[in-house]
């Protein structure tokens, strides 16, 4: 059974080959923008204390482990803020017309955060590589395992669904 360093240098070295995954994985989990790189690093730091329960330490056991803890962090979270408010009302009331292009601001942007996650998973994910990431087809292509044809295909079928979810209101079919 391999050693505690031999866990640690795999996962070292999957975070150097990767350093935005848990961040992907967590906003793939439904967490805002803003908390995406504190639940990834929160994932990350449980994932260091607790690498001697690791059993196989092979690469795709590992994501998985942590695919696990970064789902577990994210449940933490929300539990988190449902037993406590996130923070008091301003005493200063903005206009209306503010007020009211700040909710449909957020309905847009939750209609769309709704519609990312309708995507099935092997769309989605090429998808914020290339938006979120700032990845080329090629380099999405060599992070996936995937022909480049295949990682185009699949950037396009995700920007289609997007497209046609705001034709339609945002709301995904």
């Amino acid at each position: 059974m391999p050693d505690e360093d031999a866990r640690r240098a795999l996962l070292q070295t999957m975070v150097a080959d990767d350093p935005q995954r848990l961040r992907r994985r967590s906003i793939a989990l439904g967490v805002g923008i803003d908390d995406a790189d504190d639940v990834a690093q929160t994932a990350l730091l449980r994932a260091w204390r607790s690498i001697e329960s690791l059993e196989t330490p092979e690469a795709g056991r590992m994501c998985s482990w942590l695919d696990a803890i970064a789902r577990n962090v994210v449940v933490d979270l929300a539990r988190q803020r449902a037993r406590r408010p996130q923070t008091a009302l301003d005493d200063e009331v903005p206009d209306e017309r503010g007020v009211a292009s700040e909710v449909e601001v957020r309905v847009i942007l939750d209609a769309a955060l709704a519609a990312l996650h309708a995507l099935p998973p092997a769309l989605r994910e090429p998808l914020l590589l290339v938006v979120v990431d700032g990845l080329t087809t090629a380099q999405v292509a060599d992070r996936l395992g995937i022909a480049p044809a295949t990682a185009r295909q699949r950037i396009s079928r995700a920007r289609r669904a997007m497209s046609a979810c705001r034709r339609s209101g945002m709301e995904p079919d």
